[in-house]
Formats: C-alpha cells, sequence, structure tokens
C-alpha cells in the first residue's frame, strides 16, 4: 500500500499555488430574500487524478472535483420513497452537489464516486459515523465508532507484468497463460451489477458476484472481444487465475481507503474492518 500523507485525506487537501480556489454558489433562494447565502464548496481529491477519463470526458487528466455542501434540498432527494426503491437516491444527491454539471454521476469511476460521496457525508453530519457492526469472531452485534477523516486515497499504479493499454490495463493469468485485458468500473458499471443481482435473488437463482464482476471488467481475452467468449472463460477460468486477476485488479483500481482498526468489547477481538455503507451513513441517529 503507497505512503500517505496529510493531503490524501478526502476533503482536507492542503491549498497550493496550483490547486483552485473553492468558490462559494449562490443557494436556491432569490436574491431578495433576507435569508439568500451563498452554499460553500470544497474540492475532493480523486483517487483517479483524472488519469483514466477518456479526453472528451470532464475530469480527463483533473485531480480534484468541487462539491458543495449539502442542504436542506439534497436531504429532501435521501428520504424520497420513490429514489430509495430505485436505489437511486445517493446518486441523485451527487448530481445535485457536484458543481460541473456537465459530469454525469455514472460516467465517476467508483473509486471517484466513493471519495465524492464520503466528503459529501462529512461536510453534512460531521466525520463520527456510529453504526451498527457483527464481531467477525464472536457474531456480537454492537455500535461501533468509525472516523471518516481518516479514510484517504488509494493512487494505485499497474503492479508488476501489468501493462497499460489506453485506459484499460492487460493482465497475464500465470496458469493459462491467456491475456486478460481489464477496465475500470464506473458508476454505471455498478448500477448494472446491482441490477442484475438484485434480479437474481427476485428469482431465487444464487449469487455469483465475482465471475459476474469479471464479465463487467474483462474488455477482451488475448484480443478477443466477443462478449459470449469472454462470459465463457470468466466462468471456467481455473481458480488459480481466478484469484490471481481478483488480487491484481484490486491493485489496480484507484480507491479510497475504508478500513479503519476495530476492536470487539465483548471478546477483544481486534482486526481492520470496512467501513460499512449502511443506512446510517447518510441518515445518522443523532
Amino acid at each position: 500500500m503507497p505512503a500517505r500523507n496529510n493531503e490524501e485525506r478526502l476533503g482536507h487537501r492542503e491549498p497550493s499555488d496550483s490547486s483552485p480556489v473553492p468558490q462559494a454558489h449562490p443557494g436556491d433562494q432569490p436574491q431578495s430574500s433576507p435569508f439568500s447565502f451563498v452554499v460553500p464548496t470544497e474540492f475532493v481529491e480523486l483517487p483517479s487524478r483524472g488519469k483514466y477519463y477518456p479526453k472528451e470526458h470532464p475530469l480527463h487528466n483533473v485531480e480534484t472535483i468541487e462539491i458543495k455542501h449539502m442542504t436542506a434540498k439534497e436531504e429532501d432527494l435521501l428520504t424520497s420513497r420513490s429514489l430509495l426503491k430505485k436505489g437511486l437516491a445517493i446518486s441523485r444527491v451527487l448530481e445535485s452537489v457536484i458543481v460541473d454539471k456537465r459530469i454525469d454521476v455514472d460516467s465517476l469511476l467508483i473509486g471517484d464516486k466513493n471519495a465524492a460521496i464520503v466528503s459529501t457525508r462529512i461536510s453534512a453530519y460531521g466525520a463520527d459515523y456510529q453504526t451498527q457492526v457483527t464481531c467477525p469472531s464472536c457474531n456480537t452485534t454492537s455500535k461501533f465508532a468509525f472516523d471518516l477523516n481518516a479514510i484517504s486515497c488509494i493512487h494505485n499504479e499497474p503492479a508488476d507484468g501489468v501493462v497499460r493499454k489506453g485506459d484499460n490495463f492487460v493482465i497475464t493469468l500465470p496458469g493459462t497463460k491467456v491475456n486478460v485485458e481489464v477496465k475500470l468500473l464506473s458508476g454505471k458499471d455498478e448500477k448494472y451489477l446491482a441490477e442484475a443481482m438484485n434480479m437474481k435473488r427476485k428469482h431465487n437463482l444464487p449469487d455469483a458476484i465475482m465471475t459476474d464482476q469479471f464479465k463487467m471488467f474483462i474488455v477482451s481475452i488475448n484480443g478477443h472481444t466477443d462478449r459470449a467468449i469472454i462470459n465463457d472463460f470468466a466462468d471456467r477460468m481455473p481458480a488459480s487465475d481466478s484469484r490471481f486477476l481478483r488480487t491484481t485488479y484490486d491493485r489496480i483500481v484507484p480507491n479510497v481507503d475504508m478500513a479503519q482498526e476495530y476492536s470487539c468489547d465483548n471478546c477483544s477481538y481486534e482486526a481492520a474492518m470496512e467501513v460499512p455503507l449502511s443506512a446510517d451513513f447518510f441518515w445518522p441517529k443523532s
């Protein structure tokens, strides 16, 4: 894991001469209202640093994204039953708080989207995140406090033996010696995977999370782009190659480090635990 410094903490990047100056944006109130005010904004560091967006994308080679602080308008979106039912509430909030309206939330790389979500939550409700967690050792459920300010960016780079190909990467599997071209997943891909999983559960079909992800991020197999070939390979891949592909892909993907030290009061179990993005994340009870 690469070394980190204070500049990598989400939403707390130190200003420099080349850094854009955060702007204030007018609120929704008419200017004649005695309660008119400007909504503060901040610049959030992108784990991808804009390296993996196509040239026509607004974030191509852009290292930060400007977001405004949440208001009551965004809280309405978070409590909309129709949006919650469709799983669109958080995406609609991001659409609302991202200042550059040319940016399609679904086009954001997952790591960049996660960074924006965490920073939006911190600006709205603070960095203290208390939620129910279950101890992996004794299965005791208890409330645990996570510090969202401790979440940091991971600027992953291609591992040894991985070749960058445009915005994609080529990984050679050790067992079959197959060259697998992979892409970084976007919010659109994430939404498709969630819908596919919900559809399978609706029809009482077994989950296939791992192979579904393979089928989503694999672009070609030895240069073949036919989806039937890719899907068949994902289903038949030897377990050793499957594990290698998963671990190598994880080392490539720029993301946010959500792991924090957890300690169970009941059995004294200690380990790193991913910050759970449960319902409490945007709906704190206090």
